[in-house]
């Protein structure tokens, strides 16, 4: 009998590819209440102009991102810094950049 630890190595939570899942699967949840299921999401998807969503949307992606990530998300600091165009224009690629550079970020620290 071996007393030897079997451990799964779980995808890097700072991986790009990962984290647009992740946040994919967080708008997905957000859109299939609307009934727009139908709706691609990709990296150049924009929040507002291709997604439909509005700012009171943003503030539940804000609470699912940090029920995901924790503090080392801070969503609000985050569209705190950007320009009124900025935010309008804010897509799901420039979000998941944000998103991973805190996650290396709280991995140096």
């Amino acid at each position: 009998m071996s007393t030897a630890k079997q451990t799964t190595a779980a995808p890097a939570a700072d991986d790009e590819e990962t984290v647009l899942a992740e946040i994919s699967g967080m708008l997905r949840t957000m859109l299939d209440e609307y009934g727009l299921d139908d709706l691609e999401i990709a990296v150049e998807s924009r929040f507002m102009e291709d997604l439909e969503l509005e700012s009171i949307d943003l503030v539940t992606l804000a609470g699912s991102l940090q029920a995901r990530y924790g503090r080392r998300v801070n969503f609000a600091e985050f569209v705190a810094g950007l320009e009124l165009d900025e935010i309008i224009e804010l897509s799901v690629g420039r979000l998941v950049e944000y998103v991973v550079g805190c996650l290396k970020a709280a991995e140096g620290s």
